[in-house]
């Protein structure tokens, strides 16, 4: 800029370098064109002179927000370098985690230069944490030395969870067999570049330059993302000039004589007076390059489609795609299945995944920490209603053994949640396994620090509710009736006889006969009708007995005893008709 008087500069490839020249752009009004510049801290905002030709860090954010999403991650670590440049996404990243109700655990930094000394260490330290699901975002050469080490550590298998950056996603195909090897299982978020003639013209033209300009027999490397972006902003650069219809002109010195010479003084650049045409022609160009639509929005790149792929012993295997408006997607056009549904972010979206470990199996997201401490649940013993809570020891181990209803609803509660959290069975007994107390003592045990909880059939009283805190009932106490269930009898025919037991069928019976002999003892001596043949007699005494409920009698009885006995039968026989039935 001091010499050559340069209009416009293309190429500061890291977000530093960028910074560097941004600043002196701006002085200079000199567009600063960079296509690998990622990081959110560099905005056209305070540097008005750098563009961005690239898709900023924290367009990212929301791809790997749907991921966790997606499979149900409730916590991530991130990893990255120790750069404000690598750290700026995470601030991005946890907002977008706090929007799907995840967060960062931990964020681990780890240096440039880190030696495979403090790399084992820092991956060691995770190792105690429950969380398995890491998010890393650093440049390749680090990346390289940290998978391989995760590897080496036993952190590469199943029950952990890794997704890269768009950053180190793109520089795969420059990374060395032995790094891709151990990141085996590893999910990235990457920019999609959608596929056209146009682009597979290009790649075919590298590769015939390539090897015409170098000899030796190395595979030719296949062009990242940033290559690529290179290509298109070389095109935007000169399209601008072309339309601004810029010429070399000297810059605008504004330096004084005692610092003419000072070739080292950066403050006294100059202005160029082509720089705000250039910067205006830069950020109205649009065209179809090969990375697809070119198109600036506030001095960067408009956030396009990212791509999932998944890392495996085959290459990579793209899982589906994301984009702003339809979220997780399996094609990366816009169909109209995808208008219907809007923004969805659920693992039916993907394709099936290979985990670290070469399992189809997805991880939990969180293990048991090997330095968790575990929760002390209190249990009471007890004798009676042990189908609630019944603790018993294995006569063979010693084994504590604590089964029961309210043991399975907690231990079903605790299935369920989306982290580790280790406990034990306390019970809550003396120095002989007898019960320590009554269950106000035992709630007492929480109050004091000894228990962390309790787990039983404790009712909830007002008396214990202002000492600890109740979960809401899982099972109300009440009096039931059990009653035996008998077929209904469908003919009612024969109702009324229900009342008739067999009981008093005999006594009916035994009555009849007993009236009879009555009737015939009182009649017989005096009335004509009761005499006769003794069969006669006995159908005549019987014929009386049984006619007194039905039918006056057509035989005339002349005793007065005969029919005084004849009422107090007639009495009793209702009597014993009617009485069940009203009762």
């Amino acid at each position: 800029m001091k010499h050559e008087k340069v209009q416009a500069i293309i190429g500061p490839q890291t977000s530093g370098e960028a910074e560097f020249l941004a600043n002196l752009g701006d002085k200079s009004q000199v567009p600063v064109l960079s296509f690998s510049a990622t990081s959110p801290s560099l905005s056209s905002s305070y540097t008005p002179y750098f563009v961005r030709g690239a898709v900023n860090d924290a367009a990212q954010a929301k791809p790997i927000a749907a991921l966790l999403k997606a499979y149900g991650w409730r916590q991530a670590v991130a990893i990255c370098e120790d750069s404000k440049f690598k750290s700026d996404l995470f601030l991005y990243l946890r907002d977008a985690l706090e929007e799907i109700g995840s967060r960062l655990q931990y964020k681990s930094i780890l240096p440039t230069f880190a030696s495979e000394e403090l790399i084992g260490q820092e991956l060691y330290k995770l190792m105690t944490m429950q969380t398995r699901v890491f998010i890393v975002h650093m440049s390749s050469p680090l990346a390289s030395r940290l998978f391989q080490k995760a590897q080496e550590i036993g952190m590469m298998s199943k029950d952990n969870a890794w997704i890269i950056s768009d950053e180190l996603a793109g520089s795969l195909s420059s990374m060395d067999p032995s790094a891709i090897a151990s990141m085996q299982g590893v999910l990235a978020v990457k920019t999609y570049i959608p596929k056209s003639q146009r682009l597979a013209n290009f790649i075919t033209r590298w590769k015939h330059f390539y090897s015409a300009e170098n000899t030796t027999k190395f595979k030719v490397p296949d062009l990242n993302v940033f290559g690529l972006r290179a290509y298109d902003m070389t095109w935007v650069l000169a399209l601008a000039v072309q339309k601004s219809g810029t010429t070399a002109l000297p810059f605008q010195q504004q330096s004084t004589e005692e610092e003419i010479g000072n070739f080292t003084d950066l403050s006294n650049l100059g202005i160029s007076p082509s720089g705000p045409s250039i910067l205006r022609a830069i950020l109205g160009t649009t065209f179809k390059g090969l990375t697809g639509d070119i198109r600036f929005i506030n001095g960067e790149l408009k956030a396009s489609t990212f791509q999932v792929i998944n890392i495996v012993k085959e290459g990579i295997r793209v899982i589906g795609f994301w984009s702003p408006v339809s979220g997780l997607s399996p094609v990366a056009e816009r169909t109209q299945e995808n208008k219907k549904k809007g923004y969805t972010a659920n693992m039916a979206d993907l394709r099936p995944v290979t985990w670290p470990g070469e399992t189809a199996v997805v991880p939990k997201g969180w293990v048991i920490p090997t330095n968790s401490k575990k929760l002390r649940i209190g249990v009471p013993i007890k004798r009676r209603y042990q189908e609630f809570v019944k603790v018993e020891r294995d006569p063979a181990t010693g084994r504590l053994q604590v089964t029961g209803f309210s043991i399975d609803v907690f231990a079903a509660v605790m299935e369920v949640l989306p982290y580790s959290l280790p406990y034990e069975f306390l019970p809550f007994a003396d120095s002989e396994g007898n019960s320590a107390g009554s269950y106000n003592d035992m709630i007492n045990q929480v109050v004091q620090g000894n228990y962390d909880a309790v787990v039983g059939d404790v009712t909830i009283l007002v008396s214990r509710s202002n000492q600890v805190d109740f979960t809401p009932p899982y099972s109300s106490a009440g009096v039931s009736m059990i009653v035996p269930l008998q077929k209904e009898k469908r003919t009612k025919a024969w109702t009324f006889l229900k009342p008739l037991t067999w009981e008093l069928w005999v006594i009916t019976t035994c009555l009849f006969f007993f009236m009879a002999f009555v009737f015939w003892v009182l009649e017989h001596r005096i009335n004509e009708n009761f005499q006769g043949p003794p069969i006669e007699q006995l159908g005549t005494a019987l014929y009386f007995s049984f006619s007194t409920l039905v039918f006056a009698q057509r035989k005339n009885a002349f005793s007065i005893l005969f029919l005084f006995g004849k009422f107090k039968y007639f009495v009793i026989d209702t009597l014993i008709y009617f009485l069940p039935i009203t009762v």
